[in-house]
């Protein structure tokens, strides 16, 4: 059983996630199908078979995540709703002007997905390496209160400040709307969204073969790491290849995760882009005051 699911769960929470976008026309609904299949599955065998005890999350406390969660996955949504209105226009306008049109909608449908994915996650690994490089984008961004949990599990993985969700749906959207990607960008999606909840969680996974293109969670959790040059590398949430070629990818155990030997509570948590706790290790350069 353990050697099932070491070797065999990332695979197939991504194949599964790629099938339900495939049988499932609404993205919306391919979206929510695929997050709640992932997430179930992983909180199930992370109660089952957690690679740290230590970690698992008290049942109030677990509800509490789910509650947020939920919240957020709304919050996204008229994100995303609010992008669609706003850069929409203005992106179909620049890919007239500049001729820009040249999105390959011959291709089969994974070949495009695949070239979303990439390049949405190309875009996110500077964005996220800018937030933990200058201590403006990670304050203005919230980044913290996603780094501050001290018991990572699956959850995690949607469990940002409102104020990032601007910066985690930008790049996706520019090149949805500036390439006119069709239906491929929410296949993407999905495939993202499952991959943040693989690398998140608490559970022994294998990082051979698998880890040189795509992120596993023993390189994210170390991401997450209470420590400030531990917590500086490995950028890419879905793909560890950007981190291999620019120089920042570790492979290394983790003991401990957090901003700081403390973990502040959600409203702590939500504040953080205005008061960061006295105890924060991690944040760039210090608190910027």
């Amino acid at each position: 059983m353990q050697a099932a699911i070491r070797y065999g769960l990332q695979p197939t929470l991504l194949a599964v996630s790629l099938a339900i976008w495939a049988w499932i026309p609404e993205t919306e609904l391919a979206l929510v199908t695929a997050l709640f299949f992932s997430h179930v599955t992983i909180a199930l065998l992370e109660a089952r078979r957690p690679t740290r005890p230590e970690w698992r999350v008290e049942t109030p406390l677990r509800v509490g995540h789910v509650v947020a969660f939920v919240v957020l996955l709304g919050v996204g949504g008229v994100v995303g709703e609010f992008y669609g209105g706003t850069l929409s226009p203005l992106l179909a306008e620049l890919r007239a002007t500049a001729g820009l049109d040249f999105w390959p909608h011959e291709w089969p449908a994974l070949a495009q997905l695949a070239i979303v994915f990439f390049a949405s996650e190309f875009v996110w690994y500077w964005m996220h390496r800018a937030e933990h490089r200058w201590p403006r984008v990670w304050r203005v961004s919230g980044h913290g209160a996603h780094h501050a949990f001290k018991k990572l599990n699956g959850l995690n993985a949607g469990l940002n400040h409102p104020l990032e969700l601007f910066l985690l749906l930008l790049p996706s959207a520019v090149i949805e709307f500036l390439f006119g990607v069709g239906s491929a960008a929410g296949g993407a999606a999905i495939l993202l969204g499952t991959q943040a909840a693989v690398a998140h969680a608490n559970l022994d996974l294998n990082s051979r073969g698998i880890g040189w293109l795509l992120t596993t969670n023993r390189f994210h959790i170390h991401h997450h790491s209470v420590v400030l040059d531990e917590s500086n590398t490995n950028y890419g949430c879905a793909v560890i290849l950007f981190d291999r070629v620019f120089g920042t990818f570790s492979d290394a155990e983790t003991r401990e995760t957090g901003t700081g030997p403390t973990e502040p509570d959600m409203w702590h948590k939500f504040i953080m882009p205005f008061v960061e706790p006295e105890d924060t290790a991690t944040a760039p350069g210090g608190s910027p005051g």
